[in-house]
């Protein structure tokens, strides 16, 4: 009987032996084999961050992601949905830096077999530009295209120097004149200044009537040479039609605007040599972040502004003779869309559209009114904010520092030759831009939905809705339609008339399609016989 009991206990033992093998054996297989699965709900939009981005995290309280990694002889276990979310986000990310699809338009700017040289000058164009940079540079390519249809002789214009700017700049600080002058010299006869035996002669002062066509400018205004020999036009900006002028005009604009009119050799290289600084971080966005004070004030945007700032802004807009508008309800404005955004606002807009922390930026923009106090969301979201003074040494800069019109030239080079450019506000800079972008390829250009972006932002805020994957949806599908792709410019408001019908109507340096951009199929019927 004890004999058979003894003989239990050892049969017991060693069944507990192998068990006890094989719990061991299993748990160390367990721990070289085990891949670590962690909450993806604490990344954006469940996407899993880059491999520079794991570093030495703590996830759940756990060793770091790189510690519990698998060991390499091990990484060719079965793809986890962890992974695949990971080439998910990558391909999302691909997708959100590729430009728009072309649709094979390309610059058609040739003058059609019905173009002639210039004709026998009948008098001088004195011209006198207003506004800033972008303004002055729309009105030079419009008096080029007046200057042809009244047979004149173009005196190189007068640049702005009584605007709010107070800049000094002459035309050849800011482009390249004998360019200008030679590369139309089958258009126009250009000079840089006026006959002396002219100096005292009468002249008529004239303001031509805004985006008028060419009859206006045959009848009225070629009329004056009977009595003159000079012209002067007392104003540059939007006094030639968008639409219904004849295509060699058209496209003698954009030949002009884009081709003729190029900045003076030292700005383009400063320009180029912040792109090529730029480059050097990657990929990277140009950011018209128009929160300047001069904007603000003009404006009358006052959101999440201090109330000595808005008093400040309120005093501003006073003292200015010329701005009509004084009484102001910022509320409404930034309801209606009006106001550019906030530097908290394009954070907000830029994290939902999907662009990672690490994403260059350059600011094109002056002095961004309040500082660090106003910009900290955004450098919080973003810290590789990059601007012209952070990128260039002093000694660099400082040749155009005291000079508004060639900063914002050196600005327009980086946001043109950048892959995605985004304005906070549509002022004449962001529409410049795009409509350069445009003729060169339609490079990606995303134009933010203000007034749509101002009621999701208010929903944040009054925390009805948070920052996640519903906001990010909301903002991508609404701006699905607003990357830059081609269409043709669009016409007047519905119901608009007289001036208000003018206004109304997209800029023809916004959107230079179909008068210089034709696709491939058609380039070469049409009657430019040539592709530029």
């Amino acid at each position: 009987m004890q004999q058979k009991k003894k003989r239990w206990r050892n049969s017991v033992r060693k069944v507990l032996s192998c068990a006890i093998a094989v719990i061991t054996f299993v748990a160390l297989l367990s721990v070289h084999v085990h891949v670590p699965s962690f909450d993806v709900t604490r990344f954006p939009h469940n996407k899993l961050p880059m491999q520079h981005e794991f570093s030495y995290q703590r996830l759940s309280g756990e060793r770091s992601w790189i510690q519990e990694f698998a060991p390499p002889h091990f990484s060719k276990a079965p793809v986890t949905a962890s992974k695949l979310d990971g080439a998910n986000w990558n391909w999302t990310l691909d997708k959100l830096w590729r430009p728009p699809p072309n649709r094979d338009y390309v610059r058609c700017v040739a003058p059609t077999s019905l173009y002639t040289s210039p004709p026998e000058s009948r008098g001088y164009l004195l011209v006198h530009t207003n506004g800033g940079l972008n303004q002055m540079r729309a009105g030079i390519c419009d008096m080029v295209a007046v200057a042809r249809i009244i047979n004149a002789t173009l005196v190189i214009p007068e640049l702005d120097k009584r605007s709010l700017w107070k800049d000094s700049s002459k035309f050849s600080d800011v482009f390249d004149e004998d360019h200008f002058i030679n590369s139309l010299a089958n258009d126009v006869r250009i000079v840089k200044k006026l006959p002396k035996e002219l100096a005292s002669a009468a002249r008529a002062v004239k303001h031509f009537r805004s985006w008028s066509g060419v009859d206006y400018y045959e009848k009225e205004i070629a009329s004056m040479w009977d009595e003159y020999q000079v012209i002067r036009a007392a104003k540059s900006d939007s006094r030639l039609a968008n639409n219904n002028l004849p295509p060699d005009i058209q496209k003698l604009r954009c030949r002009a605007c884009y081709q003729a009119l190029q900045f003076s050799p030292q700005i383009e290289a400063m320009g180029k040599l912040l792109v090529d600084r730029m480059r050097t971080y990657g990929p990277y966005i140009a950011l018209h972040l128009r929160y300047e004070k001069d904007m603000l004030a003009f404006s009358g945007c006052t959101h999440d502004l201090s109330p000595e700032e808005a008093e400040e802004l309120r005093a501003i807009r006073e003292s200015i003779p010329w701005w009509k508008v004084k009484d102001i309800n910022p509320v409404e404005q930034r309801g209606k869309g009006y106001c550019p955004l906030t530097p908290r606002e394009v954070g907000m807009f830029l994290s939902a559209l999907g662009f990672t922390s690490n994403t260059p930026i350059y600011i094109a923009a002056g002095e961004i009114y309040g500082g660090d106090s106003h910009m900290s969301d955004l450098q919080s979201r973003y810290p590789l904010l990059m601007n012209k003074e952070k990128l260039s040494s002093y000694e660099e800069l400082e040749p155009f520092s005291k000079h508004a019109s060639q900063l914002a030239a050196i600005d327009y080079i980086v946001s043109v030759e950048s892959d995605i450019f985004i304005p906070s506000y549509s002022g004449n800079m962001a529409r410049a831009v795009e409509g350069h972008r445009r003729f060169l390829g339609h490079r990606k250009t995303i134009s933010p939905d203000r007034k749509a972006l101002v009621r999701l932002v208010n929903k944040v805020d009054q925390g009805t809705m948070i920052e996640g994957k519903k906001l990010s949806d909301r903002i991508i599908e609404v701006h699905r339609t607003r990357q830059g792709s081609p269409r043709k410019r669009k016409g007047p408001i519905s119901g608009t008339k007289g001036m208000d019908r003018f206004r109304s109507e997209e800029a023809f340096y916004v959107n230079p399609l179909p008068d210089c951009l034709c696709q491939k199929e058609s380039a070469y019927t049409n009657n430019s016989n040539a592709i530029v």
